[in-house]
């Protein structure tokens, strides 16, 4: 911050210019340094100008050149998104967590930040018929809540029930009451969408969660994505959907009530899905790559 190189510094602090070089990554990679680039002559930043003027959102626009393949578009958008949460979480908040592929990527760059009395709460059970899915969801809160300091709360469900009257009952047990009602006090929510058509398939869609008839199901209903593995159509719209009586993911209108509703998307396959979030009110901020954010606003 006093524009001293690294050679003063390493005077200064009387230890070598390779020890100083040492403590900025380290800085950097605990986010105790954060080093932004802001120019008006950003093309990301217009592109991110356009969709807050469309859909009232705030936009993050990652540049990721075109040429780049799904998975390292990804990546990048994980990382860019990893390090904005850190200016959205801190203490006192109840903050819900997705599972999913997106979701995922973001937890393995989260940068560490000390919290105090913040919870991490799983949106939507993760067993199907093929696994628990405690592993998986867990190591993705289990990294929320390291990076944080923070608790976590597991939601030991099925992703999908078979029958809807299954769902009512345990609904109505005092154990699964307290984490319905941790959802419902959410300050932040963050999720990826799903997609049938993502080059890098959704977790809810290649993960065994779904049987034929349910995919039919879904295209009967004209459904383009989904969030916390309730789904929607292009308009927003969700009522009447077949799935969703056995879903165990919040309704959307719990999501819409949460203050802050951060929504990490990446591929151009998506855009579809994402402009059904957008239409569903789901998303306050919108975390994307350029080509994806060009796309939908095109769209």
């Amino acid at each position: 911050m006093q524009d001293l190189t690294m050679e003063a510094i390493a005077h200064e602090l009387q230890t070598s210019r390779s020890s100083v070089s040492r403590l900025l990554k380290s800085a950097r990679e605990t986010g105790l340094v954060d080093i932004q680039i802001k120019s008006p002559l950003d093309q990301p930043t217009s592109v991110g100008d356009g969709l807050h003027r469309r859909f009232g959102v705030v936009a993050h626009v990652v540049p990721v050149p075109d040429q780049t393949s799904d998975v390292d578009r990804l990546d990048r958008v994980a990382l860019s998104a990893a390090r904005t949460l850190t200016q959205y979480v801190d203490s006192n908040m109840v903050v819900g967590v997705a599972w999913g592929s997106t979701v995922s990527a973001v937890s393995r760059y989260l940068v560490p930040k000390t919290t105090h009395n913040t919870v991490f709460v799983q949106l939507n059970g993760a067993a199907n018929t093929r696994t628990t899915g405690i592993e998986y969801a867990s190591e993705i809160l289990r990294r929320f809540g390291h990076a944080y300091g923070a608790l976590i709360q597991q939601f030991p469900v099925p992703a999908f029930f078979d029958d809807p009257a299954t769902k009512r009952a345990l609904w109505s047990e005092r154990s699964t009451r307290r984490v319905l009602s941790l959802q419902g006090e959410m300050d932040l929510v963050v999720f990826g969408v799903g997609s049938r058509e993502a080059h890098v398939p959704s977790h809810v869609y290649s993960g065994g969660y779904l049987e034929q008839s349910d995919h039919d199901s879904l295209v009967h209903d004209h459904v383009v994505g989904d969030v916390a593995t309730v789904f929607f159509r292009e308009d927003g719209s969700s009522a009447d959907i077949e799935l969703n009586q056995r879903a165990t993911g919040p309704d959307l209108a719990t999501i819409r009530r949460t203050p802050r509703r951060v929504c990490v998307v990446a591929g151009e396959a998506k855009v579809v899905s994402v402009r059904g979030a957008l239409a569903a009110g789901l998303v306050t901020d919108l975390i994307l790559d350029e080509g994806t954010a060009r796309a939908l606003l095109a769209s």
